[in-house]
C-alpha cells in the first residue's frame, strides 16, 4: 500500500453542506439497515469511473491507489450478501476479473512493479470472499473466484523469506521498491487469513500448514504480544529486532478473521483461545461507549488516505468472525451497533445531506454526532460495512466446496515468476539454446533461398 494526504478533491462543494440530514438507521429494522446501506453504497460508488469510456476497469481515480480499489469491490461482494441488491454485482464481477491480469493472479501489468503483497492480497481476499459467500461466477473462460484466491497465495508463499527475520513476508514484492526491506503485519495477516479461509474451504492440509507457520512467525518476531496486540512492522536491515508499535484496526482484524476461521475449520482449543484473545485486545480502538475509531491517527485528525478506509475491514471482519465463531456473536453485536449507528449520524454532510465524515462519536456527552467536514472513499467504505455488518446474524455462513460452495479452484494456480515480471532476464536453459540454433538455421536458409532467387 501506499500512504498520501487526504486531499479535498472530487465533492467540490462537499464543504457547502445543505441543512442536516443524516441517515436514518433503525437497528431493530432489517429493511431500515439496507435502506441505510444502499445510500451509502451509492455514494461509495460515485467515486467509481472505471466502467466508463475511457476509464481503465477497475480503478478509482487519485489519490486512491489500486489496493483500495480492490476493497472497494470487496466490500460490495459483502452489499450483495447482506443485501440482495444485485445493482454493483455486474461492475463488481468486471473490476475483479479485468484487474485479475493476464496470469490471473493479480498481479495486472498496470500495477505489477509498483505493487505490496498487502495490495494483491487484498483483491485476493474479494476473490475468496466471492467463492465463499457463493457470488455470481464469472463466465466459464473467465478465471474464477476460488482459482484467484487461491493463485494470490501461491505466488505469495514463493515469497517467504527466510534471508531475514527467519521467515515472513516482505511489504513490497520488488526490491526497487521504497518499503521493501520492512515485513509488516498487514502483508502477512493478508497471507495467514487466505491461508486459513483456502484450508476450511478446500480441506487443503497444506492451508493450515501455512496458516500454522504465519502465525508461529508473527510471534517469534514481536508483532504479536502474548496479549494478542498486533504492531504494524520490523526493519529486516535490522533482522527484525525491534518492531514498529503502532496499532491499527485493519491488522486486528485480518487476524481475527483467520484465527476465527482456524478455529472453525480444525475445532482446536488453541484456536479458539487466540481468536477470543485477538477480540479483547481489539478494546484500544473503541470508545467507552463501544464505537470504533483509529487510535493512532484519528483522535490528532491526521489520518492519510489509507487510514481513512482501516475502520472498515475491521467492521468487515469482526461480523464475519462471528459467524464462524458464534461464541463472539454477543460479545461484537453490541460494538457494530453503536459504532453504525454513530456511522449513520456521521452522515449529514455534503451537498446531498448524506456524505459520510471519519469521526463516529461526539467531543462531549452532551453533544451529537455531526459530520465533521471529511469525505472521501474511506469514510463512504467504513461506514457502509459498519452498518451492513449489522444483517449478519441473520445472513447465511460461508460456503466449502462442500457445503454448497459452487466456485471452481486451481491448486496450482499462480502466473510467471516475479523476477520475470521485473524484466530480470531468466537463466538460459539447454532448451532455449537448442531452439536458438534451429531458429538461426531457418533464418540462414530463408536467407540463402532469397538470394538464389534474385540472382536466378
Amino acid at each position: 500500500m501506499r500512504t498520501t494526504n487526504l486531499l479535498t478533491w472530487g465533492l467540490s462543494l462537499a464543504s457547502l453542506a445543505l441543512p442536516s440530514q443524516a441517515i436514518e438507521l433503525d437497528l431493530s429494522s432489517d429493511e431500515s439497515i439496507k435502506s441505510a446501506a444502499s445510500t451509502v453504497a451509492y455514494g461509495m460508488m460515485k467515486y467509481y469511473h472505471g466502467n466508463e469510456t475511457g476509464q481503465t476497469i477497475g480503478l478509482l481515480p487519485w489519490p486512491y491507489y489500486w489496493w483500495h480499489a480492490g476493497a472497494v469491490f470487496g466490500a460490495m461482494v459483502d452489499y450483495w450478501y447482506y443485501t440482495g441488491d444485485t445493482s454493483y454485482n455486474a461492475v463488481t464481477s468486471q473490476a475483479l476479473i479485468f484487474q485479475a491480469g493476464p496470469d490471473a493472479d493479480y498481479m495486472p501489468e498496470n500495477q505489477t512493479k509498483t505493487e505490496g503483497n498487502d495490495d494483491q492480497a487484498f483483491w485476493g481476499m474479494a476473490a475468496m470472499s466471492a467463492a465463499e459467500l457463493n457470488f455470481p461466477n464469472p463466465p466459464q473462460d473467465q478465471p474464477q473466484w476460488l482459482a484467484l484466491a487461491q493463485a494470490t497465495f501461491n505466488t505469495q508463499a514463493l515469497r517467504w523469506d527466510t534471508k531475514s527475520c527467519n521467515g515472513g513476508l516482505r511489504w513490497q514484492v520488488f526490491t526497487f521498491n521504497a518499503g521493501y526491506n520492512y515485513k509488516n503485519s498487514i502483508s502477512n495477516g493478508g497471507f495467514f487469513n487466505l491461508a486459513s479461509r483456502l484450508a476450511a474451504y478446500t480441506g487443503n492440509s497444506s492451508y493450515v500448514d501455512w496458516a500454522v507457520k504465519s502465525w508461529d512467525w508473527m510471534e517469534e518476531v514481536g508483532l504479536m504480544t502474548p496479549e494478542y496486540y498486533i504492531y504494524d512492522g520490523s526493519d529486516t536491515t535490522k533482522n527484525c529486532s525491534t518492531v514498529d508499535k503502532l496499532q491499527w484496526t485493519y491488522n486486528a482484524g485480518i487476524f481475527l478473521l483467520g484465527a476465527a476461521t482456524m478455529w472453525n475449520h480444525t475445532g482446536e482449543d488453541i484456536w479458539k483461545e487466540r481468536t477470543q484473545g485477538l477480540w479483547n485486545a481489539t478494546n484500544v480502538f473503541f470508545t467507552s461507549d463501544k464505537i470504533m475509531y483509529e487510535v493512532a491517527c484519528e483522535p490528532g485528525g491526521n489520518c492519510n488516505t489509507d487510514q481513512h478506509t482501516f475502520k472498515a475491514y475491521l467492521a468487515r471482519w469482526m461480523a464475519a468472525s462471528s459467524k464462524v465463531a458464534p461464541f463472539l456473536s454477543s460479545q461484537i453485536a453490541p460494538y457494530l451497533a453503536a459504532s453504525a449507528m454513530g456511522a449513520a449520524a456521521s452522515c449529514s454532510g455534503g451537498t446531498d445531506g448524506v456524505t459520510c465524515g471519519t469521526k463516529w462519536f461526539a467531543n462531549t456527552s452532551e453533544a451529537s454526532v455531526t459530520w465533521d467536514n471529511t469525505w472521501g472513499v474511506g469514510q463512504q467504505l467504513c461506514a457502509l460495512e459498519v452498518i451492513q455488518s449489522n444483517l449478519i446474524k441473520g445472513a447465511r455462513g460461508p460456503v466449502t466446496n462442500s457445503t454448497g460452495g459452487t466456485s471452481t479452484g486451481d491448486d496450482a494456480a499462480g502466473g510467471k515468476s516475479d523476477s520475470e515480471r521485473a524484466g530480470v532476464p531468466r537463466k538460459i536453459t539447454q532448451a532455449d539454446r537448442a531452439g536458438a540454433v534451429i531458429i538461426t538455421i531457418l533464418v540462414l536458409a530463408g536467407w540463402i533461398g532469397g538470394m538464389i532467387w534474385l540472382i536466378i
